[in-house]
């Protein structure tokens, strides 16, 4: 069985950081006898090449310093930092279905799996009419699509591939029924960005007198980290805390304000981008993860909570915000606390609750680590996706 994986952008070396829940989704799938490929965008002139052993063909696009559309930023983002991006754009589109082709032309694959299916299914779609084996189609959602549904010809658009795509996946329940409001149809719901492994790391664990609470992700409005800085000043107003942030992104000038302004900078700890043997040390000596996400002016939230999954690994209690995917992670006090969104005097309350109780604390950690094993282990997930490849081709 021989897939190619359309993406986005993907790894460009060996110590990339981006996407690399897939890198280890196709190195498994790989060792179970389903030979993956990557056809991907390139980035300032890179071209084809081997990523732990996964072979990677890379369109280029424009001329070689331009090549920015990708990679370092959403396309989205990218898009509204001035008319060259979306002139680039074009180029992008025209020269991504002609490379993909003339590589259809030289390869067979039994199936094209697209991730992102916006406009990525286009380029399989419009090359299935120019070579001699049409591959079935299978569209992944990951729920960011739909925050840019604003035009009826954007909505028409994504209506056409869930149409015409053999399968549909989601990552999480949420997705899957952002995705019935434009078609019904079966979804098959595989959260294979999910699957997580303890991250190693030989520092022993560092206690301070202060409770700690982390938190990890992308520094944008819809994780809503303002309300869990709001919330810690009131949870200081009983118990001596520390809240670490790790990650950055575009509102973290203003979260730093924030602090400043209600003068927590001795309580918060802004640490950027880290490592992932750094990432194993907070997630190992933290007391308390949380996740605040909001729905933000844009419609947009969390489409799973991978960050969730990773602290349940680490046995650690977690509270989140009862918005979006996290509904398929987070069951109220079973594995973890929900909270209403943007109510910092809530998620006080229950941060409070969970720090001063330690069997609760104890009891959601060990049942979220259970809930992971049981389903976002790597073994479930990719068999699933077997299960899914031989559906499609009917084996």
């Amino acid at each position: 069985m021989k897939i190619l994986h359309i993406t986005t952008a993907f790894a460009r070396s060996e110590k990339d950081i981006i996407t690399p829940w897939l890198i280890e989704t196709l190195k498994k799938l790989n060792e179970k006898n389903i030979h993956c490929e990557v056809f991907t965008s390139s980035y300032l002139g890179l071209k084809n090449q081997k990523i732990f052993n996964i072979p990677v063909y890379r369109f280029r696009y424009f001329f070689k310093k331009y090549e920015k559309l990708t990679h370092e930023e959403n396309v989205p983002d990218r898009l509204k930092k001035g008319w060259f991006y979306k002139f680039l754009l074009v180029f992008y589109l025209f020269f991504g279905i002609l490379n993909l082709i003339i590589l259809l032309r030289k390869k067979n694959y039994d199936i094209i799996h697209t991730h992102w299916p916006l406009p990525h299914f286009f380029f399989a779609y419009i090359s299935q009419f120019f070579t001699f084996k049409k591959p079935k189609l299978i569209s992944s959602f990951y729920g960011v699509e739909f925050k840019f549904l604003k035009s009826k010809f954007i909505k028409g658009l994504i209506k056409f591939i869930i149409k015409k795509s053999d399968k549909i996946t989601a990552i999480s329940n949420y997705t899957a029924n952002e995705i019935k409001k434009y078609y019904e149809r079966e979804i098959k719901i595989i959260p294979f960005s999910a699957a997580v492994k303890v991250l190693e790391n030989s520092e022993e664990e560092k206690k301070e007198d202060k409770k700690i609470i982390l938190f990890v992700g992308r520094l944008v409005k819809r994780k809503g980290v303002n309300y869990l800085i709001w919330a810690l000043k009131e949870v200081l107003k009983e118990i001596a805390v520390k809240l670490i942030i790790i990650g950055d992104g575009s509102e973290r000038k203003n979260l730093e304000n924030l602090a400043k302004e209600l003068e927590l900078n001795d309580y918060i700890e802004f640490k950027g981008f880290v490592s992932d043997k750094e990432l194993a040390f907070y997630y190992k000596n933290c007391d308390l993860f949380v996740l605040p996400a909001i729905i933000d002016e844009r419609g947009d939230t969390e489409g799973l909570g991978v960050v969730l999954l990773e602290a349940m690994v680490y046995k650690k209690p977690v509270i989140a915000s009862a918005v979006g995917g996290i509904l398929d992670i987070v069951k109220d006090y079973e594995n973890g606390i929900l909270v209403p969104e943007k109510d910092p005097k809530i998620l006080a309350k229950k941060i409070l609750e969970v720090l001063k109780d330690q069997e609760l604390a104890k009891k959601l950690g060990e049942n979220g680590y259970k809930f992971v094993k049981e389903n976002f282990s790597w073994e479930k997930i990719i068999n699933d996706l077997k299960n899914l490849y031989k559906e499609t081709l009917k084996l």
